[in-house]
């Protein structure tokens, strides 16, 4: 059956029920209707004086809007620089002089033309595309499910060869067993016979020496005695013993075989509006980034900040950042201007800030242990906790919140993801059942927390001076404990962590002046040092532009704090 939005296009379909012919009109509100629907549409708002008219006679008798400034007044043009409806007496009081007019009909008709145009992209070309998206994405999970079956079956199958190597194996052992007692049971039993027939030599010495009687006999009679005294030699088996070989987890996996590392990438151009047909391959992994050999400042920001710590992009034009006040401010990353200024509903510091998918700036609030979320200017609280301090957070590729949390006697550290406000998982021991991450007091120590592309989690944990990172179910992957410059020569000290499209990990150290970057295997590659001072807070744009908070400027003659504002500034570190 076909779809009655993408058939028939040459006739047009009542707005209401988008299946009848249209057949009338309401100049009133400018929308097509059938017969059938008429009177639905005039119940729908009462408030309004409908005119609905045939078809053919539509616009035959316009209505024009009412004036929200002069009572009675009909408003028959609009102020496009206003972008309001306007009537005669706004034009005679010249408020929109030298602004440009347009008669009010011809908006609501090019409106009207733009929302079908758009109506028809989503019917024609949006819609079809998610359908394949979805498809696409269902494809990939059948793939997945049958790529993971086969590898069981080639496990299973090893394991079954191993069963039949250790099998023969057992039975070569318990041959050499036989032979080696066999051996060693010819022996004794030979020697056992000689023992043996000595035995029958005594014996008959004996009877010889009895049955002797008279004087020439017992002359005649030459004694062994000497060599019996000499006693046989002893045989003393030495046993063959079994010394098995190890068969814990670990021991085994190695030589039994491992399973090679896998990870889903994120690639947000991986589909096109252009084609739905494109091949499930085309487009699976971001284009290959090579780092600078010397990265390069593009742009500085004054930010006002005496002390600047934490930054999050919006999007390619717009940052916000948080220092040590209660105030968060917008930058326009392009033209370096404040834009806008929120404080904490609580008035206490932000600890850490985040953007959502849909924009919104979510901050946490050390004192008040909760992570919140700003809506239109207003603050919602998104988490409260109890009896746990919320560090660092960030909203994850798939929508959920990571957020790292410390227990309020500072015993104990956790990263706990959230969907809304529901837990969905906590992640705070190794496997042995030791703590990931460090505790003790808030005063000496940082923790920040972000999501890499392959769904690892990376955590700066200052209180450890190391970078922890974990995989997407939590099992702990490694842990960077840094790679000191020589001439800085001071102690890994991380601050605020991000990602980019290659999935390297990128950590400020404020003690050595630099980034560390990683990739995601930990293995360090750089470092990134062009005239940086103290650095603190990272975040990424969409095209892999690094953002890095100084956290206040430093005077180079007097190596003093606190000169002038703190700044914020764009490194380009990718080619």
């Amino acid at each position: 059956m076909m779809d009655p939005r993408s058939s028939a296009q040459d006739v047009k379909r009542c707005d209401l029920c988008e299946t009848d012919v249209v057949q009338m009109h309401c100049d009133t509100c400018l929308v097509q209707l059938c017969t059938g629907c008429v009177g639905k549409h005039m119940l729908a708002d009462e408030s309004k004086d409908h005119k609905v008219v045939k078809f053919q006679a539509r616009k035959s008798t316009p209505l024009y809007p009412g004036c929200s400034s002069h009572d009675k007044e009909r408003c028959e043009m609009y102020c496009k620089q206003c972008d309001i409806p306007v009537c005669l007496s706004c034009l005679a009081s010249k408020q929109h002089l030298g602004h440009e007019l347009s008669k009010i009909l011809q908006v609501l008709g090019e409106k009207k033309d733009k929302i079908t145009e758009e109506r028809n992209e989503l019917n024609d070309t949006i819609y079809p595309t998610y359908q394949y998206i979805a498809s696409d994405v269902q494809n990939r999970m059948s793939q997945l499910e049958k790529e993971y079956g086969d590898l069981s079956t080639v496990i299973t199958k090893h394991g079954e060869d191993w069963h039949r190597e250790i099998d023969t194996l057992v039975k070569k052992l318990k041959v050499e067993i036989c032979e080696i007692k066999n051996t060693q049971l010819q022996t004794l039993q030979k020697h056992l016979d000689e023992i043996n027939k000595t035995i029958s030599d005594i014996k008959e010495e004996i009877n010889s020496i009895d049955v002797a009687k008279d004087t020439l006999r017992l002359l005649s009679i030459t004694s062994k005695i000497h060599i019996y005294r000499n006693l046989p030699y002893k045989i003393i088996p030495s046993f063959s013993k079994f010394i098995p070989g190890k068969i814990q987890g670990e021991e085994l996996i190695k030589p039994f075989g491992t399973l090679s590392s896998s990870s889903l990438t994120f690639d947000e151009h991986g589909y096109s509006m252009e084609t739905t047909q494109k091949s499930p391959e085309a487009g699976s992994s971001p284009p290959v980034k090579k780092l600078l050999d010397e990265p390069e400042t593009v742009i500085t920001i004054d930010t006002g900040y005496k002390y600047l710590y934490n930054v999050a992009c919006v999007s390619d034009e717009e940052i916000w950042t948080s220092g040590h006040t209660s105030t968060m401010k917008l930058f326009s990353i392009n033209q370096g201007s404040l834009l806008k200024s929120i404080r904490t509903k609580s008035g206490n510091i932000p600890w850490d800030i985040a953007v959502t998918k849909c924009e919104d700036l979510l901050y946490t609030d050390y004192i008040y242990r909760t992570v919140n979320i700003m809506k239109n200017e207003k603050t919602e609280e998104v988490i409260g906790l109890q009896n746990w301090k919320p560090w660092g957070v960030c909203c994850t590729f798939f929508g959920d919140l990571l957020v790292i949390m410390t227990s309020d006697d500072y015993k104990q550290t956790k990263v706990v993801r959230y969907s809304g406000s529901t837990e969905k998982q906590t992640i705070q021991f190794d496997v042995k059942g030791e703590p990931l991450y460090s505790s003790g007091s808030f005063l000496i120590k940082y923790m920040y927390i972000s999501e890499n592309r392959n769904l690892d989690i990376c955590v700066s944990d200052s209180g450890a001076n190391a970078v922890v990172v974990v995989n997407q179910v939590g099992k702990l992957k490694f842990r960077y404990t840094g790679h000191t410059p020589a001439q800085k020569n001071k102690p890994f000290n991380p601050r605020g962590i991000t990602t980019d499209s290659q999935s390297h990990i990128l950590t400020a150290d404020d003690k050595n002046d630099c980034v560390h970057i990683l990739d995601q295997n930990g293995h360090f590659l750089r470092y990134i040092d062009c005239g940086l001072s103290y650095p603190f807070g990272l975040c990424m744009d969409t095209n892999d532009n690094l953002f890095i908070s100084l956290e206040y400027r430093r005077n180079k003659l007097r190596q003093k704090r606190r000169e002038g504002f703190a700044q914020l500034i764009k490194v380009k570190y990718l080619q």
